[in-house]
């Protein structure tokens, strides 16, 4: 296997990752068969599309690139047509957003240093490119993002686009460095799912009741 082709499989695992996560969200909404689509489709080139843009492709990669969309819409119709046996586990609905954060993140933050930005740029293009889908998703759906509520969600996007860079100016490949990160991404977002890892929280104070 090539690394053009090794490379263009991670792409497109990342789109289906995100496209599942997405669509397993509209069909616990309720939503009709083209919302479901809808919602995992945009979730999972949604990312892509906006790092893209930040990078000044003009059209976006997934306008032009048949695969990219062709991937999202069939992983949205393949689970608007067997959810029955994996909606009952939430934990698929993480799984498979982690996958897309990590993947997402490493592979945007990869190609933006090796595009000649600078490694903070690449580092936020990664992982806005992570993190864009999941909001469209949320938006979608009305839902406040998981990226201001959700256990080390940006940290992890952070963390997997840091260390992606850090391989493309070691000398790695895009390629390389999109396995390399995303993995660290995937398994802290998933440790902090299971551990209960947060970001600190403001403390509310209560209001004392007031008498009659």
């Amino acid at each position: 296997m090539t690394a053009a082709v090794l490379y263009e499989i991670l792409q497109l695992a990342g789109i289906l990752a995100f496209a599942i996560s997405g669509a397993l969200v509209g069909v616990r909404r309720g939503l009709d068969i083209l919302g479901v689509i809808v919602v995992g489709s945009f979730t999972g080139v949604g990312g892509g599309i906006l790092r893209d843009m930040l990078l000044g492709v003009h059209p976006p990669v997934s306008f032009t690139h048949w695969p990219n969309l062709a991937v999202a819409v069939a992983g949205s119709l393949a689970v608007f047509f067997v959810h029955p046996g994996i909606t009952r586990i939430r934990y698929f609905e993480v799984v498979f957003d982690a996958f897309g954060l990590g993947l997402f993140t490493a592979n945007g933050a990869a190609i933006a240093f090796a595009s000649g930005q600078t490694p903070l740029t690449a580092i936020l293009v990664g992982t806005i490119t992570a993190i864009g889908g999941g909001v469209i998703r949320d938006v979608l759906v009305n839902t406040v993002p998981g990226v201001l509520t959700r256990e080390l969600y940006a940290v992890s996007a952070i963390l997997g686009a840091g260390i992606a860079v850090g391989v493309v100016a070691l000398g790695g490949s895009e390629t390389l460095a999109t396995v390399i990160g995303g993995a660290c991404a995937i398994v802290l977002r998933l440790a902090s799912r299971k551990l209960g890892w947060h970001l600190p929280k403001p403390r509310m104070r209560e209001t004392p009741a007031t008498g009659a």
